[in-house]
């Protein structure tokens, strides 16, 4: 019988943000509580009242920094990246990685669409997207920040589960090396600042217009930043920057945008990340909370906090406050900085805190002097997307975990929808009340998972993995457009909300009240190919009886209708 085994050392790892274009800059940041949260300055925005974190370099000037000829058009998302896993190799003294099997997963969500909205607003879409880099599709970065980091040949993966994409890279690139799958991982984030998801966010209404203040009272929302963060992963390799001991993603299966009262995807992350570590909500010294500032978040993530720590509450910060929420790349940039507080002794401040909230935690001022053997980084993202992870200066045990034989998974059932006549068979399952505001993508898919699930006698699966090429394009498209056309003014929410890649894993967790594991993989041709790898590792190691795979993508056509197919599949033990 197969196993799993060994442990996983964090060997190097490369940041850039607000605060810092390296290391030395962000820990100095930090150490000093100096904010990057300010005016922006490269973003071509109409919202100038609107602070953000804006890393301090023009897309020009970081090409420069890659060697990149300046005719080469190249997605800031691509050229943070690079930079990041750049640092991340040296530090991890990995010069060459010819003859090793090398896996670079990374996690956005805005991906190439900086390049998109200049080409958009300089052309105008046609009908079958000529000319748009790839159609938005989120892998062509993991591509591009492969080339430029001299990873060339590795195996790339994107993560698209919104806020918490990165911290998700880093549980797959560490499951991967466990199954002895590859011999180096880099996994991590980028996310750039854009018009799309700076709109986006701004339609919701959860934007401060002061700095943000996690776990405040008078919190009035979020702060949007951008930045990249990497880290090497390597199996069995004693004496680097940390151990990754332990982690978890779960779903809040609450709402696309809002959280849980009670923080139950959260709490689900937080229990099951110290299960695998094999600690005690005693044994964490610090947790870098996720801590966005919204009335929402911090209420919840409190909440969730009490269930998992009591009143034994250990020190917590969010560093939103210095960096902006990074979203896709938040969880690798917080993973980075969480590296830094645990290699120098200190808890990094919660800045802007000045009133208790009824109910609420009150986070850390910062101290120093502080030895940190054990840190939980959270990570949580729309449609209740929650992950945990747990770093520790100790080495773990190398638990063996069998795995079973493949020959005992099959397909219990199928389902796929393609055509517009068929999305009426929807009324069986939801009212039409409840979907006159989906997007046919979105009807689709639903359908056709409430189909597979019905024929496999499945009320509610055990975990839910999508795979998608270019994500909600009809809806990120039209978004795109009311941008240019309303000159980003009166934009409308409901657009922007089921536009994100793991929309459609996340509505289908929200029906089905899943709280399981639930991610979506976004890498061109291969994203169903790593679905369902996915999830044939989830019932070999015993995690699930049954995995919903769900892959979906559309085309526009003439006259901006979309042709699209939604294919289920339900994956079960023999």
């Amino acid at each position: 019988m197969k196993k799993m085994s060994g442990t996983i050392s964090v060997t190097g790892m490369g940041i850039l943000c607000a605060i810092g274009n390296n290391q030395t800059e962000v820990l100095t940041s930090l150490r000093n509580k100096a904010s990057g949260i300010g005016r922006m300055k490269y973003l071509p925005s109409v919202h100038t009242d609107i602070p953000v974190g804006e890393i301090k370099l023009s897309t020009e000037e970081m090409k420069q920094m890659l060697g990149i000829p300046s005719e080469e058009t190249v997605s800031r998302t691509s050229v943070m990246g690079a930079i990041a896993v750049r640092e991340a190799l040296q530090q991890a003294g990995i010069n060459d990685v010819s003859g090793k099997r090398v896996a670079l997963i990374s996690g956005t969500t805005v991906g190439v669409m900086d390049v998109t909205e200049q080409v958009f607003e300089q052309t105008g879409i046609d009908p079958e997207l000529q000319g748009m880099p790839h159609s938005h599709e989120c892998g062509q970065s993991t591509l591009e920040i492969a080339r430029y980091s001299g990873l060339q040949g590795a195996r790339c993966c994107t993560i698209c589960t919104a806020c918490s994409s990165a911290l998700n890279a880093i549980m797959i690139g560490s499951e991967m090396l466990k199954n002895d799958e590859v011999d180096l991982v880099v996994a991590g984030g980028s996310e750039p600042l854009s018009k799309l998801h700076l709109n986006g966010f701004n339609t919701l209404m959860i934007l401060d217009r002061e700095r943000c203040r996690p776990f405040d009272e008078t919190r009035a929302g979020l702060n949007l930043g951008e930045g990249a963060a990497y880290v090497v992963l390597q199996k069995d390799v004693p004496c680097g920057l940390a151990y990754v001991r332990g982690y978890a993603n779960r779903c809040d299966a609450f709402h696309q945008t809002a959280t849980s009262k009670n923080g139950e995807g959260a709490t689900l992350a937080m229990t099951g990340a110290l299960r695998m570590a094999g600690l005690q909500p005693k044994d964490i010294q610090y947790i870098n909370a996720h801590g966005t500032g919204t009335p929402d978040n911090d209420a919840s993530e409190s909440a969730a906090f009490k269930r998992v720590f009591g009143a034994d509450l250990p020190d917590m910060s969010s560093t939103k406050s210095y960096t902006g929420h990074t979203t896709s790349a938040a969880g690798s940039v917080e993973t980075v900085i969480c590296l830094l507080a645990m290699e120098n002794d200190f808890v990094p401040a919660s800045l802007g805190w000045q009133h208790p909230m009824p109910d609420g935690v009150i986070p850390s001022p910062g101290r120093t002097g502080v030895k940190l053997d054990d840190v939980m980084c959270n990570s949580f993202g729309f449609g209740g997307n929650d992950s945990s992870l747990i770093l520790s200066k100790s080495q773990p045990l190398a638990d063996e975990q069998p795995l079973l034989d493949e020959s005992r998974i099959h397909v219990a059932a199928q389902s796929t929808v393609s055509s517009e006549e068929e999305l009426s068979g929807l009324r069986e399952f939801l009212p039409p009340m409840e979907t006159r505001r989906m997007s046919k993508m979105m009807k689709a898919s639903l359908l056709s998972a409430f189909t597979a699930l019905r024929e496999a006698g499945i009320e509610r699966p055990d975990a839910i993995i999508a795979a998608t090429a270019k994500g909600m394009l009809e809806l990120s498209t039209i978004f795109l457009e009311d941008i240019v056309n309303n000159q980003e003014q009166q934009l409308k929410p409901t657009v922007f909300m089921q536009s994100t890649h793991n929309t459609i894993a996340s509505a289908i967790a929200i029906q089905t009240q899943c709280h399981g594991y639930n991610i979506t993989y976004s890498q061109g041709d291969e994203s169903a190919a790593w679905a369902v790898r996915d999830a044939k590792m989830l019932l070999r190691k015993g995690e699930a009886r049954n995995v919903l795979v769900c892959a979906f993508d559309e085309a526009l056509t003439e006259g901006r209708t979309s042709r699209f197919k939604a294919e289920s599949t339900i994956y079960t033990l023999a």
